[in-house]
Protein backbone atom coordinates (compact mmCIF):
# COMPACT_ATOMS: atom_id res chain seq x y z
CA UNK A 1 0.00 0.00 0.00
CA UNK A 2 1.43 3.27 -0.91
CA UNK A 3 0.56 6.10 1.69
CA UNK A 4 0.56 9.81 0.50
CA UNK A 5 0.66 12.47 2.87
CA UNK A 6 -0.75 15.68 1.43
CA UNK A 7 0.13 17.85 4.74
CA UNK A 8 1.25 17.70 8.04
CA UNK A 9 0.95 19.48 11.46
CA UNK A 10 3.20 18.82 14.26
CA UNK A 11 1.67 21.15 16.36
CA UNK A 12 -2.29 21.72 17.27
CA UNK A 13 -4.30 24.05 15.37
CA UNK A 14 -8.02 24.65 15.52
CA UNK A 15 -10.89 23.34 13.92
CA UNK A 16 -11.25 26.25 11.73
CA UNK A 17 -7.75 26.16 11.13
CA UNK A 18 -7.66 22.79 10.06
CA UNK A 19 -10.34 22.93 8.01
CA UNK A 20 -8.94 26.15 5.68
CA UNK A 21 -5.65 23.90 5.57
CA UNK A 22 -7.70 21.05 3.83
CA UNK A 23 -9.65 23.24 1.62
CA UNK A 24 -6.24 24.56 0.46
CA UNK A 25 -4.81 21.60 -0.05
CA UNK A 26 -7.86 20.50 -1.77
CA UNK A 27 -7.16 23.65 -4.79
CA UNK A 28 -10.23 25.45 -3.35
CA UNK A 29 -9.50 29.11 -3.76
CA UNK A 30 -13.71 30.01 -3.54
CA UNK A 31 -14.24 29.18 0.53
CA UNK A 32 -17.32 31.01 0.71
CA UNK A 33 -19.01 29.06 -2.76
CA UNK A 34 -17.52 25.90 -1.87
CA UNK A 35 -19.22 26.02 1.57
CA UNK A 36 -22.49 27.54 0.52
CA UNK A 37 -22.90 26.47 -3.60
CA UNK A 38 -24.58 28.40 -5.63
CA UNK A 39 -28.35 27.23 -6.52
CA UNK A 40 -28.72 24.91 -9.87
CA UNK A 41 -31.57 27.61 -10.45
CA UNK A 42 -29.29 30.09 -11.45
CA UNK A 43 -27.26 28.27 -13.67
CA UNK A 44 -28.10 27.95 -17.94
CA UNK A 45 -27.42 25.86 -20.44
CA UNK A 46 -25.42 29.47 -21.64
CA UNK A 47 -23.54 28.63 -18.08
CA UNK A 48 -21.90 25.52 -19.85
CA UNK A 49 -21.25 27.31 -23.26
CA UNK A 50 -24.71 25.58 -24.86
CA UNK A 51 -27.22 28.21 -25.30
CA UNK A 52 -26.48 28.18 -28.77
CA UNK A 53 -27.37 24.52 -28.92
CA UNK A 54 -30.52 24.76 -26.78
CA UNK A 55 -31.53 27.48 -29.08
CA UNK A 56 -31.99 24.65 -31.96
CA UNK A 57 -33.43 22.17 -29.75
CA UNK A 58 -36.07 25.04 -28.47
CA UNK A 59 -36.75 25.29 -32.19
CA UNK A 60 -37.34 22.15 -33.16
CA UNK A 61 -39.66 21.66 -30.60
CA UNK A 62 -41.58 24.78 -31.62
CA UNK A 63 -42.06 22.95 -34.71
CA UNK A 64 -43.12 19.52 -33.14
CA UNK A 65 -45.68 20.98 -30.97
CA UNK A 66 -46.86 23.24 -34.08
CA UNK A 67 -47.19 20.34 -36.30
CA UNK A 68 -48.61 17.81 -33.68
CA UNK A 69 -45.82 15.54 -33.81
CA UNK A 70 -44.23 13.11 -31.44
CA UNK A 71 -41.12 13.20 -29.28
CA UNK A 72 -39.22 10.05 -27.88
CA UNK A 73 -37.26 10.60 -24.74
CA UNK A 74 -34.67 7.51 -25.35
CA UNK A 75 -32.91 6.73 -22.01
CA UNK A 76 -30.21 4.78 -20.67
CA UNK A 77 -30.88 1.61 -18.42
CA UNK A 78 -29.29 2.41 -14.94
CA UNK A 79 -29.65 4.59 -12.33
CA UNK A 80 -28.41 7.69 -14.23
CA UNK A 81 -30.68 7.38 -17.17
CA UNK A 82 -33.31 6.38 -15.65
CA UNK A 83 -33.57 9.69 -13.06
CA UNK A 84 -32.47 11.67 -16.37
CA UNK A 85 -35.02 9.71 -18.28
CA UNK A 86 -37.88 10.55 -15.70
CA UNK A 87 -36.69 14.89 -15.53
CA UNK A 88 -36.91 14.80 -19.31
CA UNK A 89 -39.97 12.98 -20.38
CA UNK A 90 -41.61 14.08 -17.09
CA UNK A 91 -41.11 18.12 -17.45
CA UNK A 92 -42.24 17.51 -21.49
CA UNK A 93 -45.68 15.61 -20.55
CA UNK A 94 -45.98 18.66 -17.94
CA UNK A 95 -45.46 21.06 -20.96
CA UNK A 96 -48.49 19.42 -22.48
CA UNK A 97 -46.23 17.58 -25.54
CA UNK A 98 -46.91 14.73 -27.24
CA UNK A 99 -43.89 12.46 -25.56
CA UNK A 100 -43.00 8.40 -24.54
CA UNK A 101 -40.26 7.08 -22.47
CA UNK A 102 -38.25 4.56 -24.07
CA UNK A 103 -35.46 2.22 -22.71
CA UNK A 104 -33.50 -0.34 -24.47
CA UNK A 105 -33.32 -3.63 -23.20
CA UNK A 106 -29.90 -4.59 -21.73
CA UNK A 107 -29.74 -8.26 -23.43
CA UNK A 108 -31.65 -7.94 -26.89
CA UNK A 109 -30.60 -4.41 -27.31
CA UNK A 110 -27.56 -3.34 -25.81
CA UNK A 111 -26.33 -0.07 -23.71
CA UNK A 112 -27.76 3.40 -25.98
CA UNK A 113 -28.88 3.51 -29.76
CA UNK A 114 -29.00 0.66 -31.37
CA UNK A 115 -30.69 0.07 -34.77
CA UNK A 116 -32.90 -2.35 -33.69
CA UNK A 117 -34.07 -0.27 -30.33
CA UNK A 118 -34.70 2.92 -33.05
CA UNK A 119 -36.61 0.42 -35.42
CA UNK A 120 -38.36 -0.48 -32.48
CA UNK A 121 -39.12 3.21 -31.40
CA UNK A 122 -40.19 3.74 -35.02
CA UNK A 123 -42.97 1.34 -35.07
CA UNK A 124 -44.15 2.03 -32.13
CA UNK A 125 -44.12 5.49 -31.76
CA UNK A 126 -43.39 6.91 -35.44
CA UNK A 127 -41.61 10.20 -33.52
CA UNK A 128 -40.36 13.16 -35.44
CA UNK A 129 -37.90 13.73 -32.62
CA UNK A 130 -35.70 11.43 -30.61
CA UNK A 131 -34.11 13.22 -27.24
CA UNK A 132 -31.03 11.14 -25.94
CA UNK A 133 -30.58 11.12 -22.25
CA UNK A 134 -27.02 9.58 -20.91
CA UNK A 135 -25.82 8.47 -24.25
CA UNK A 136 -25.96 9.31 -27.77
CA UNK A 137 -21.77 11.29 -28.47
CA UNK A 138 -20.44 7.88 -30.01
CA UNK A 139 -23.43 6.95 -31.53
CA UNK A 140 -22.59 8.07 -35.31
CA UNK A 141 -23.91 5.64 -37.38
CA UNK A 142 -27.33 4.89 -35.19
CA UNK A 143 -27.80 8.58 -35.69
CA UNK A 144 -27.51 8.89 -39.04
CA UNK A 145 -29.95 5.56 -39.36
CA UNK A 146 -32.49 7.54 -37.53
CA UNK A 147 -31.95 10.45 -40.01
CA UNK A 148 -32.54 7.89 -42.92
CA UNK A 149 -35.70 6.93 -41.21
CA UNK A 150 -36.64 10.99 -40.90
CA UNK A 151 -36.28 10.91 -37.02
CA UNK A 152 -34.47 14.15 -35.63
CA UNK A 153 -32.50 13.37 -32.62
CA UNK A 154 -30.90 15.51 -30.44
CA UNK A 155 -27.98 14.28 -27.96
CA UNK A 156 -27.96 15.20 -24.09
CA UNK A 157 -24.78 13.25 -22.59
CA UNK A 158 -21.84 13.22 -20.33
CA UNK A 159 -20.17 10.24 -21.69
CA UNK A 160 -16.26 10.23 -23.12
CA UNK A 161 -16.35 11.56 -26.24
CA UNK A 162 -14.23 9.81 -29.34
CA UNK A 163 -12.64 11.33 -32.20
CA UNK A 164 -16.01 11.22 -34.20
CA UNK A 165 -19.13 12.99 -33.09
CA UNK A 166 -22.29 12.24 -34.48
CA UNK A 167 -22.91 15.20 -37.33
CA UNK A 168 -26.13 14.08 -38.12
CA UNK A 169 -27.66 15.14 -34.55
CA UNK A 170 -29.47 17.97 -35.12
CA UNK A 171 -27.71 19.78 -31.85
CA UNK A 172 -25.63 17.97 -28.76
CA UNK A 173 -25.46 18.90 -25.44
CA UNK A 174 -22.45 17.56 -24.17
CA UNK A 175 -20.87 18.48 -20.49
CA UNK A 176 -18.97 15.60 -18.92
CA UNK A 177 -18.41 17.29 -15.96
CA UNK A 178 -21.90 16.41 -14.80
CA UNK A 179 -24.11 12.83 -15.31
CA UNK A 180 -26.58 12.24 -17.88
CA UNK A 181 -29.41 13.01 -14.84
CA UNK A 182 -27.35 16.65 -14.49
CA UNK A 183 -27.35 16.62 -17.97
CA UNK A 184 -31.32 16.45 -18.67
CA UNK A 185 -31.65 18.98 -15.57
CA UNK A 186 -30.52 21.32 -17.21
CA UNK A 187 -31.77 20.91 -20.59
CA UNK A 188 -35.16 19.94 -19.12
CA UNK A 189 -34.71 23.83 -17.49
CA UNK A 190 -34.04 25.61 -20.45
CA UNK A 191 -37.57 24.00 -22.20
CA UNK A 192 -39.44 24.91 -19.34
CA UNK A 193 -37.80 28.48 -19.25
CA UNK A 194 -38.21 29.28 -22.39
CA UNK A 195 -41.75 27.77 -22.96
CA UNK A 196 -44.40 30.15 -23.31
CA UNK A 197 -45.35 32.28 -19.89
CA UNK A 198 -49.05 30.16 -19.81
CA UNK A 199 -47.25 27.27 -19.97
CA UNK A 200 -44.55 28.33 -17.76
CA UNK A 201 -47.17 29.26 -15.36
CA UNK A 202 -46.81 25.51 -13.92
CA UNK A 203 -46.39 25.46 -10.45
CA UNK A 204 -46.07 21.77 -10.45
CA UNK A 205 -42.93 22.40 -13.04
CA UNK A 206 -41.55 25.05 -11.08
CA UNK A 207 -41.82 23.30 -7.81
CA UNK A 208 -40.12 20.22 -9.15
CA UNK A 209 -36.87 21.82 -10.54
CA UNK A 210 -36.24 23.49 -6.96
CA UNK A 211 -36.72 20.47 -5.30
CA UNK A 212 -38.42 16.88 -6.91
CA UNK A 213 -36.14 16.96 -9.59
CA UNK A 214 -33.02 18.26 -8.24
CA UNK A 215 -33.15 15.11 -6.15
CA UNK A 216 -34.03 12.98 -8.47
CA UNK A 217 -31.05 14.38 -10.43
CA UNK A 218 -29.11 14.04 -7.63
CA UNK A 219 -29.67 10.06 -7.07
CA UNK A 220 -28.18 10.23 -10.78
CA UNK A 221 -25.31 12.32 -10.03
CA UNK A 222 -24.21 10.05 -6.74
CA UNK A 223 -24.70 6.70 -8.59
CA UNK A 224 -22.59 7.69 -11.71
CA UNK A 225 -19.31 9.07 -9.44
CA UNK A 226 -19.40 11.73 -10.67
CA UNK A 227 -16.26 14.39 -8.70
CA UNK A 228 -18.46 16.87 -6.62
CA UNK A 229 -16.85 19.84 -7.67
CA UNK A 230 -17.71 23.03 -9.39
CA UNK A 231 -21.61 22.73 -10.81
CA UNK A 232 -21.99 19.43 -10.09
CA UNK A 233 -21.10 19.62 -6.27
CA UNK A 234 -23.93 22.41 -6.25
CA UNK A 235 -26.73 20.34 -7.84
CA UNK A 236 -26.09 17.22 -5.28
CA UNK A 237 -25.41 20.13 -2.17
CA UNK A 238 -29.24 21.25 -2.91
CA UNK A 239 -30.11 18.14 -4.23
CA UNK A 240 -29.80 16.46 -0.85
CA UNK A 241 -31.22 19.55 0.88
CA UNK A 242 -34.34 19.06 -1.02
CA UNK A 243 -35.02 15.18 -0.49
CA UNK A 244 -37.16 16.18 2.55
CA UNK A 245 -39.39 18.07 0.50
CA UNK A 246 -40.37 15.51 -2.21
CA UNK A 247 -43.51 13.85 -1.55
CA UNK A 248 -43.82 12.02 -4.76
CA UNK A 249 -45.33 8.33 -4.02
CA UNK A 250 -42.37 6.52 -5.77
CA UNK A 251 -39.42 8.30 -3.91
CA UNK A 252 -41.29 7.90 -0.73
CA UNK A 253 -42.44 4.03 -1.05
CA UNK A 254 -38.85 2.96 -2.50
CA UNK A 255 -36.85 4.98 0.89
CA UNK A 256 -39.66 3.43 2.83
CA UNK A 257 -38.70 -0.13 1.53
CA UNK A 258 -35.36 0.16 2.19
CA UNK A 259 -36.32 1.42 5.56
CA UNK A 260 -34.99 4.97 5.39
CA UNK A 261 -37.98 6.68 4.93
CA UNK A 262 -37.35 8.98 8.48
CA UNK A 263 -33.47 9.18 7.96
CA UNK A 264 -31.67 11.59 5.70
CA UNK A 265 -30.29 11.17 2.69
CA UNK A 266 -26.66 11.21 1.65
CA UNK A 267 -23.90 10.32 -0.93
CA UNK A 268 -24.14 7.11 0.83
CA UNK A 269 -27.65 6.27 1.32
CA UNK A 270 -28.04 7.10 -2.57
CA UNK A 271 -24.90 4.50 -3.51
CA UNK A 272 -25.24 2.05 -1.74
CA UNK A 273 -29.50 2.05 -0.84
CA UNK A 274 -31.26 3.51 -3.51
CA UNK A 275 -29.22 3.80 -6.93
CA UNK A 276 -28.65 -0.11 -6.54
CA UNK A 277 -32.63 -0.53 -5.97
CA UNK A 278 -32.80 1.28 -9.77
CA UNK A 279 -30.04 -0.06 -11.82
CA UNK A 280 -31.49 -4.33 -10.12
CA UNK A 281 -34.69 -3.10 -12.65
CA UNK A 282 -32.62 -2.40 -15.71
CA UNK A 283 -29.71 -5.51 -14.83
CA UNK A 284 -32.63 -7.92 -14.49
CA UNK A 285 -35.55 -6.74 -16.22
CA UNK A 286 -36.73 -3.97 -18.64
CA UNK A 287 -35.59 -0.74 -16.55
CA UNK A 288 -39.05 1.18 -17.89
CA UNK A 289 -40.72 0.14 -14.49
CA UNK A 290 -38.02 1.78 -12.31
CA UNK A 291 -39.19 5.02 -14.21
CA UNK A 292 -42.40 4.68 -14.06
CA UNK A 293 -42.04 4.60 -10.08
CA UNK A 294 -39.92 7.79 -10.05
CA UNK A 295 -43.29 9.42 -12.47
CA UNK A 296 -46.26 7.48 -10.67
CA UNK A 297 -48.63 9.51 -8.77
CA UNK A 298 -50.93 6.56 -7.77
CA UNK A 299 -49.43 5.14 -3.97
CA UNK A 300 -50.67 2.08 -4.20
CA UNK A 301 -49.02 1.44 -7.86
CA UNK A 302 -45.61 3.03 -6.35
CA UNK A 303 -45.70 0.55 -3.13
CA UNK A 304 -46.04 -2.36 -5.59
CA UNK A 305 -43.55 -1.29 -7.74
CA UNK A 306 -41.02 0.01 -4.95
CA UNK A 307 -41.63 -3.85 -3.67
CA UNK A 308 -40.77 -5.21 -6.73
CA UNK A 309 -37.23 -3.03 -7.33
CA UNK A 310 -36.82 -4.28 -3.89
CA UNK A 311 -37.36 -8.33 -4.78
CA UNK A 312 -35.29 -7.59 -8.22
CA UNK A 313 -32.52 -6.41 -5.79
CA UNK A 314 -32.31 -8.84 -3.61
CA UNK A 315 -32.18 -11.07 -6.27
CA UNK A 316 -28.89 -9.43 -7.92
CA UNK A 317 -27.07 -9.70 -4.62
CA UNK A 318 -27.27 -13.52 -5.04
CA UNK A 319 -26.65 -13.61 -8.23
CA UNK A 320 -23.57 -11.20 -7.59
CA UNK A 321 -22.47 -13.13 -4.74
CA UNK A 322 -22.15 -16.59 -6.30
CA UNK A 323 -20.62 -15.48 -9.60
CA UNK A 324 -18.06 -13.22 -7.83
CA UNK A 325 -17.11 -16.50 -5.76
CA UNK A 326 -16.97 -18.11 -9.15
CA UNK A 327 -14.86 -15.59 -10.98
CA UNK A 328 -12.29 -15.92 -8.00
CA UNK A 329 -11.73 -19.45 -8.88
CA UNK A 330 -11.30 -18.46 -12.17
CA UNK A 331 -8.98 -15.98 -11.54
CA UNK A 332 -7.04 -18.64 -9.58
CA UNK A 333 -7.06 -21.63 -11.94
CA UNK A 334 -6.27 -19.21 -15.12
CA UNK A 335 -3.64 -17.30 -13.46
CA UNK A 336 -2.41 -18.77 -10.03
CA UNK A 337 0.66 -16.84 -8.27
CA UNK A 338 1.05 -14.73 -11.39
CA UNK A 339 -1.76 -12.51 -12.20
CA UNK A 340 -1.19 -10.26 -14.84
CA UNK A 341 -1.85 -6.44 -15.12
CA UNK A 342 -5.47 -7.19 -16.69
CA UNK A 343 -7.88 -9.98 -15.64
CA UNK A 344 -9.98 -10.54 -18.72
CA UNK A 345 -12.73 -13.55 -17.76
CA UNK A 346 -15.43 -14.96 -19.58
CA UNK A 347 -18.64 -17.44 -19.18
CA UNK A 348 -21.09 -17.46 -20.97
CA UNK A 349 -23.31 -18.73 -17.46
CA UNK A 350 -23.07 -14.89 -16.47
CA UNK A 351 -26.26 -12.63 -16.67
CA UNK A 352 -24.99 -9.38 -18.61
CA UNK A 353 -26.71 -7.50 -16.40
CA UNK A 354 -24.22 -8.29 -13.42
CA UNK A 355 -20.88 -8.62 -14.92
CA UNK A 356 -19.91 -5.21 -14.53
CA UNK A 357 -20.26 -5.84 -10.45
CA UNK A 358 -18.20 -9.07 -11.22
CA UNK A 359 -15.90 -6.79 -12.46
CA UNK A 360 -16.23 -3.94 -9.41
CA UNK A 361 -15.42 -6.89 -6.67
CA UNK A 362 -12.26 -8.23 -8.51
CA UNK A 363 -11.11 -4.60 -8.85
CA UNK A 364 -11.36 -4.34 -5.18
CA UNK A 365 -10.03 -7.51 -4.38
CA UNK A 366 -6.87 -7.91 -7.05
CA UNK A 367 -6.37 -3.98 -7.65
CA UNK A 368 -6.72 -4.47 -11.09
CA UNK A 369 -7.97 -2.83 -14.32
CA UNK A 370 -10.87 -6.02 -14.89
CA UNK A 371 -12.89 -7.28 -18.03
CA UNK A 372 -15.73 -9.43 -17.69
CA UNK A 373 -17.35 -10.74 -20.78
CA UNK A 374 -20.90 -12.93 -20.85
CA UNK A 375 -22.01 -13.91 -24.43
CA UNK A 376 -25.26 -12.94 -26.37
CA UNK A 377 -26.37 -14.92 -29.37
CA UNK A 378 -23.55 -14.04 -32.21
CA UNK A 379 -21.69 -11.57 -30.09
CA UNK A 380 -19.68 -11.16 -26.88
CA UNK A 381 -20.56 -8.21 -24.17
CA UNK A 382 -18.11 -7.01 -21.90
CA UNK A 383 -17.89 -4.61 -18.68
CA UNK A 384 -14.91 -3.22 -17.32
CA UNK A 385 -14.15 -1.44 -14.24
CA UNK A 386 -10.54 -0.48 -13.89
CA UNK A 387 -8.28 1.49 -11.12
CA UNK A 388 -7.55 5.35 -10.54
CA UNK A 389 -4.09 5.22 -12.76
CA UNK A 390 -5.19 3.44 -15.85
CA UNK A 391 -8.46 5.13 -17.82
CA UNK A 392 -10.37 2.11 -19.33
CA UNK A 393 -11.75 3.78 -22.68
CA UNK A 394 -8.63 5.27 -23.62
CA UNK A 395 -7.55 1.51 -23.72
CA UNK A 396 -10.31 0.72 -25.47
CA UNK A 397 -9.67 3.14 -27.90
CA UNK A 398 -6.10 1.73 -28.72
CA UNK A 399 -8.26 -2.07 -28.93
CA UNK A 400 -11.08 -0.15 -30.83
CA UNK A 401 -10.46 -2.92 -34.23
CA UNK A 402 -12.12 -5.45 -32.11
CA UNK A 403 -15.21 -4.05 -31.30
CA UNK A 404 -19.07 -3.63 -32.73
CA UNK A 405 -19.24 -0.63 -30.10
CA UNK A 406 -17.26 0.64 -26.94
CA UNK A 407 -17.72 3.61 -24.95
CA UNK A 408 -17.76 4.82 -20.80
CA UNK A 409 -15.39 6.96 -18.78
CA UNK A 410 -12.06 6.76 -17.34
CA UNK A 411 -12.55 3.79 -14.40
CA UNK A 412 -15.43 2.27 -16.61
CA UNK A 413 -16.39 1.18 -19.87
CA UNK A 414 -18.71 -1.50 -21.72
CA UNK A 415 -18.33 -2.91 -25.16
CA UNK A 416 -19.94 -5.67 -27.73
CA UNK A 417 -17.63 -8.23 -29.55
CA UNK A 418 -17.59 -10.54 -32.20
CA UNK A 419 -17.26 -14.48 -30.63
CA UNK A 420 -14.69 -15.04 -33.07
CA UNK A 421 -12.52 -11.91 -31.65
CA UNK A 422 -12.51 -13.33 -28.35
CA UNK A 423 -9.14 -14.87 -28.19
CA UNK A 424 -7.62 -12.75 -30.40
CA UNK A 425 -9.29 -9.48 -28.01
CA UNK A 426 -7.85 -11.17 -24.93
CA UNK A 427 -4.00 -11.88 -26.05
CA UNK A 428 -3.45 -8.46 -27.15
CA UNK A 429 -5.43 -6.54 -24.50
CA UNK A 430 -3.39 -8.69 -21.92
CA UNK A 431 -0.27 -8.12 -23.83
CA UNK A 432 -0.84 -4.03 -24.43
CA UNK A 433 -1.89 -4.24 -20.13
CA UNK A 434 1.36 -5.34 -19.67
CA UNK A 435 2.82 -2.86 -21.24
CA UNK A 436 0.87 0.18 -20.37
CA UNK A 437 0.53 -0.31 -16.68
CA UNK A 438 3.29 0.18 -14.16
CA UNK A 439 3.80 -1.35 -10.95
CA UNK A 440 3.45 1.95 -9.21
CA UNK A 441 -0.09 2.14 -10.84
CA UNK A 442 -1.17 -1.36 -8.95
CA UNK A 443 0.28 -0.19 -5.45
CA UNK A 444 -3.33 0.24 -3.28
CA UNK A 445 -2.90 4.02 -2.87
CA UNK A 446 -4.23 5.83 0.00
CA UNK A 447 -4.01 9.55 0.18
CA UNK A 448 -4.27 11.13 3.65
CA UNK A 449 -5.26 14.32 3.67
CA UNK A 450 -3.19 15.69 6.82
CA UNK A 451 -0.94 14.02 9.43
CA UNK A 452 -1.94 15.96 12.77
CA UNK A 453 -1.70 15.27 16.19
CA UNK A 454 -4.50 13.12 17.67
CA UNK A 455 -4.75 16.23 20.59
CA UNK A 456 -6.64 18.24 17.52
CA UNK A 457 -9.16 15.88 17.07
CA UNK A 458 -12.48 16.80 18.44
CA UNK A 459 -16.44 16.81 18.00
CA UNK A 460 -16.30 21.01 17.16
CA UNK A 461 -13.17 19.70 14.08
CA UNK A 462 -16.49 17.29 13.08
CA UNK A 463 -18.91 19.50 13.18
CA UNK A 464 -16.48 21.96 11.20
CA UNK A 465 -15.65 19.23 8.61
CA UNK A 466 -19.49 18.94 8.53
CA UNK A 467 -20.01 21.95 6.28
CA UNK A 468 -17.71 20.66 3.62
CA UNK A 469 -20.06 17.82 2.56
CA UNK A 470 -21.35 16.42 0.39
CA UNK A 471 -18.65 14.01 0.28
CA UNK A 472 -17.47 11.83 -2.17
CA UNK A 473 -15.83 11.29 -5.28
CA UNK A 474 -13.41 14.29 -6.11
CA UNK A 475 -14.35 15.97 -2.88
CA UNK A 476 -13.41 12.62 -0.69
CA UNK A 477 -14.34 12.78 3.44
CA UNK A 478 -11.21 13.97 4.75
CA UNK A 479 -8.65 11.31 5.80
CA UNK A 480 -6.28 11.40 8.59
CA UNK A 481 -3.50 10.22 10.51
CA UNK A 482 -2.29 10.22 13.85
CA UNK A 483 0.55 8.70 16.60
CA UNK A 484 -1.60 6.62 18.82
CA UNK A 485 -1.54 4.55 22.01
CA UNK A 486 -3.59 1.29 21.71
CA UNK A 487 -5.42 1.16 25.25
CA UNK A 488 -7.61 -1.29 24.18
CA UNK A 489 -9.48 -3.31 21.18
CA UNK A 490 -11.93 -6.46 20.89
CA UNK A 491 -13.60 -7.81 18.09
CA UNK A 492 -17.63 -6.99 17.87
CA UNK A 493 -20.04 -8.34 15.61
CA UNK A 494 -22.46 -10.91 14.58
CA UNK A 495 -19.36 -12.76 12.71
CA UNK A 496 -16.50 -10.99 15.39
CA UNK A 497 -15.44 -9.65 12.04
CA UNK A 498 -15.24 -5.98 13.20
CA UNK A 499 -12.47 -4.11 15.13
CA UNK A 500 -13.23 -2.29 18.15
CA UNK A 501 -10.03 -0.02 19.30
CA UNK A 502 -9.54 2.43 22.03
CA UNK A 503 -6.35 4.83 21.40
CA UNK A 504 -4.67 7.64 23.36
CA UNK A 505 -2.36 10.41 22.20
CA UNK A 506 0.98 9.46 22.99
CA UNK A 507 2.27 11.63 26.47
CA UNK A 508 -1.25 13.59 26.32
CA UNK A 509 -4.82 12.15 28.18
CA UNK A 510 -7.03 12.33 24.88
CA UNK A 511 -8.85 9.26 24.18
CA UNK A 512 -10.72 8.18 20.23
CA UNK A 513 -12.98 5.17 19.88
CA UNK A 514 -11.98 3.46 16.82
CA UNK A 515 -14.20 1.35 15.02
CA UNK A 516 -12.27 -1.06 11.94
CA UNK A 517 -14.91 -2.86 9.50
CA UNK A 518 -13.50 -5.90 8.37
CA UNK A 519 -10.59 -5.49 10.25
CA UNK A 520 -10.03 -8.64 12.06
CA UNK A 521 -6.61 -9.43 10.62
CA UNK A 522 -5.22 -6.27 12.52
CA UNK A 523 -6.28 -7.72 16.08
CA UNK A 524 -3.86 -9.96 15.57
CA UNK A 525 -0.73 -7.59 15.17
CA UNK A 526 -1.35 -5.19 18.00
CA UNK A 527 -0.97 -5.29 21.21
CA UNK A 528 -2.31 -2.93 24.44
CA UNK A 529 0.51 -0.49 24.77
CA UNK A 530 2.04 -0.68 21.12
CA UNK A 531 2.65 2.92 19.65
CA UNK A 532 0.97 3.03 16.03
CA UNK A 533 0.04 4.73 13.08
CA UNK A 534 -3.68 4.76 12.69
CA UNK A 535 -5.34 5.95 9.08
CA UNK A 536 -9.54 7.31 9.68
CA UNK A 537 -11.74 9.58 9.40
CA UNK A 538 -13.81 11.08 11.69
CA UNK A 539 -17.96 10.48 12.25
CA UNK A 540 -20.23 11.35 14.96
CA UNK A 541 -21.62 7.83 16.31
CA UNK A 542 -25.63 8.22 16.99
CA UNK A 543 -26.98 5.41 19.44
CA UNK A 544 -29.85 5.29 21.50
CA UNK A 545 -30.33 9.45 21.28
CA UNK A 546 -26.40 9.88 22.57
CA UNK A 547 -24.06 11.44 20.26
CA UNK A 548 -20.02 10.46 20.39
CA UNK A 549 -17.24 11.30 18.21
CA UNK A 550 -15.98 8.47 16.43
CA UNK A 551 -12.68 7.22 13.89
CA UNK A 552 -13.18 5.05 11.40
CA UNK A 553 -9.92 2.87 10.81
CA UNK A 554 -8.66 2.50 7.18
CA UNK A 555 -5.37 1.52 8.12
CA UNK A 556 -3.29 0.82 11.61
CA UNK A 557 0.41 0.96 10.73
CA UNK A 558 2.91 -0.77 13.27
CA UNK A 559 5.89 2.00 14.36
Amino acid sequence: MNITYNAQLSEKKSAEEIVALLLKDRGVDDTESFLHPTSPLAFSLKTFGYEKEGKKLIALLHRVRKNNERIVVYTDYDADGITGGTIMWETLHLLGFDVMPYVPDRKTEGYGFSKTGIDRVKELYDPSLIISVDHGITAVEQIAYAAKLGIDVVVTDHHHKQEQIPKKAQAIIHIPELSGSGVAYFVAKEIYNQSSEQRKNNKTLERNFAYDYMAIATIGLVADLVALKGRARSLVYHGLKAFPHVKRPGITAMLKQAGIEDKPVTPYEIGFIIAPRINAVGRLENAIEALRLLCTTDTQRAGKLARKLNELNTKRQDMVKQSVEQAERMVQKQYGDNIPNIIILFSPDWHEGIIGLIASALVEKYYRPTIVMSQDTDHLKGSARSISAFHITHFFERLSSYFINFGGHAQAGGFALPVAKRDAFIKEATKKAQKLITPEDLERAVTVDLKLPLGCVSMKLVRTLEKCAPFGIGNPRPRFASAATVVDYRLIGKNKNHLKLRVHEPNGSFLLDCIGFSMPDHAEKIERGDVCEIIYTLDVNRWNGRESLQGKLINIIST
